[in-house]
């Protein structure tokens, strides 16, 4: 092969270009994020420095016998810029470039393709051409066209309606051979060495395992049955015991998610986490362009760790920690370091929670339609939204006969609360929660409520609602709420007060003995919120 002419040592890795091709590029979709330059560097420097602890100072980018993985390369961007590391860091030890970029891309540097198309994409980036053994590659040993960035067509497994790996849907990825079939080879194995020994051989080893993975599968339902697969990801690379573990994936395992009790479990068990970068906003890690419900966050697990973690949280220009933590002091993860005070001062108090003010619910569904909009003879009101994605506020009418549940709270003074409120962005100051509503006797909900206790009078669920819509009160629901969803398991650090007057943020931070800093801090993260619709108002709110 003709050994290609580039101009300097880095030319290969595209490092010339202004600016970055890998700025450039638009995201296949939420749940298959390109990772920017920045992100991937700032990972590799906590490789780097838990190398240099583990080795006396030495570092890993001297280091020729080091092997790198990105099991779900996209961009290419996490092996581009191990690469120029360790062109830089090798150059002593063997001084020809040619042969020193030879010998990273054939001997130390691996990937696997999520896609067809990131494949082609990650080995133009890598190697500056998509075949490996092409006049234009700065690879110049290989004799295979993939070179070390693997690609397959793989098919997903059904066992019944879903695929018995991943959890995908037949109906959504039973797919013809000229589409993509989003099964990723690293999690369809129940033997993940042997499928790399397949791959890349089998004296090959991993001692850094880092990269992006894909977040979620949707089975079809538009989003909102999507189930996370970024878990499976985590699991299997443990399953190689490199010496270093590095992802980014969503924080929602930290509170939440659908069927990540088990991983949140390992994870806040696994003494081996070594570091944990939490953005509660995705927008400062990916740009305003991608949204991810709860944020995202970056971990490095070290095998040679044993203890807490390092966990500091990004929120903007706000950074908070390092600071050593055990992930298990609670059931879920506080995020910030300056809430543990707070929650300690409220949780010492004691009392019960306001999660068990929790009533069921009517039996309307949140698009029932069955009501009208004049109030008939013998009607009772009922709180629906209309207007689609505009979530418009209503007050509609149904005859009383309509109601299949809850029927003891129907004549009873209540509060409904939103369901879900936000984006689960977690930006800051934050509502935290969607408008209350008073709803007196006579009236009832859909299911995009969730009804709150049933109360003595009037004045009894003004005095509740006034709580709610305290900074206090959020602000402890907001510690629990990392995605948009409001459920009953949110208000479970929210102590029950008595219901006899109007409450005041005032009142709350001298009764829980709240210092300025700790008050500066919830007035900071938690925005004002306004008072709901009351039942005497029939009009859209």
């Amino acid at each position: 092969m003709t050994t290609p002419v580039v101009d300097g040592k880095a030319s290969f890795a595209l490092r010339g270009y202004n600016p970055d091709v890998l700025t450039c590029i638009a995201n296949l979709s939420n749940d298959e994020v390109f990772t920017p330059p920045e992100l991937a560097n700032q990972m590799l420097d906590t490789v780097a420095e838990a190398w240099a602890d583990a080795h006396d100072g030495a570092s890993i980018w001297s280091d020729p016998d080091v092997t790198f993985l990105d099991p779900f390369t996209k961009s290419g961007v996490f092996l581009r810029e191990i690469t120029r590391r360790l062109t830089n860091g090798l150059a002593e030890q063997i001084p020809d470039l040619w042969k020193r970029v030879d010998h990273i891309l054939t001997k130390q540097v691996y990937g696997i393709g999520i896609t067809r198309l990131t494949a082609l994409l990650a080995r133009r980036s890598v190697y500056c051409s998509k075949d490996a053994t092409g006049e234009h590659s700065v690879a110049t040993s290989f004799d295979r066209d993939w070179g070390n960035i693997w690609f397959e067509r793989t098919e997903h497994t059904w066992a019944g309606d879903k695929c018995a790996y991943c959890g995908a849907s037949k109906r959504a990825y039973d797919r013809s051979g000229d589409l993509e079939t989003h099964a990723y080879a690293f999690i369809h194995t129940t033997d993940i060495k042997k499928r790399l020994a397949h791959m890349f051989g089998a004296d090959v080893q991993f001692d850094v395992i880092i990269g992006n993975p894909p977040y979620q599968l949707d089975d079809g339902g538009e989003g909102m049955s999507a189930s996370p697969i970024y878990q499976l990801f985590v699991d299997q690379a443990i399953r190689l015991e490199p010496r270093f573990l590095s992802m980014i994936i969503p924080s929602r395992w930290m509170a939440g998610g659908k069927g990540l009790d088990s991983f949140r479990h390992r994870m806040f068990t696994d003494r081996q986490i070594r570091s944990l970068v939490d953005y509660p906003d995705a927008s400062d890690v990916f740009g305003t362009g991608i949204r991810v419900k709860g944020g995202v966050c970056h971990f490095l697990r070290d095998e040679s760790h044993t203890g807490s973690t390092q966990v500091t949280t990004v929120r903007g220009s706000h950074v908070s920690g390092p600071l050593e933590r055990s992930l298990d002091e609670y059931d879920v993860f506080v995020r910030d370091v300056e809430a543990i005070q707070i929650l300690q001062k409220v949780l010492k108090k004691g009392g019960p929670p306001v999660r068990d003010m929790f009533s069921g619910d009517f039996g309307f569904d949140t698009n029932f339609s069955e009501f009208h909009i004049e109030n008939q003879p013998g009607d009772i009101a009922i709180q629906v939204n209309v207007g689609g994605m505009g979530h418009k506020r209503a007050l509609r009418f149904i005859s009383r006969d309509q109601v299949t549940k809850s029927i003891e709270l129907v004549d009873k003074w209540k509060v409904f609360a939103p369901k879900a409120a936000g984006y689960g962005s977690q930006q800051v100051p934050d509502r935290v929660l969607g408008r209350p509503i008073v709803a007196g006797p006579g009236e009832v909900c859909t299911r995009t409520y969730r009804i709150i206790s049933a109360f003595e009078d009037e004045a009894a669920a003004l005095s509740f609602e006034s709580y709610y819509l305290t900074k206090f009160f959020r602000f402890l629901v907001m510690l629990r709420k990392i995605t948009q969803d409001a459920a009953a398991k949110v208000y479970s650090w929210v102590p029950q007060q008595k219901w006899d007057r109007l409450w005041t943020d005032a009142d709350l931070y001298d009764m829980y003995d709240l210092n300025d800093d700790e008050i500066a801090y919830i007035e900071s993260v938690i925005r004002p919120l306004e008072s709901g619709t009351r039942s005497a108002e029939p009009s859209d709110a």
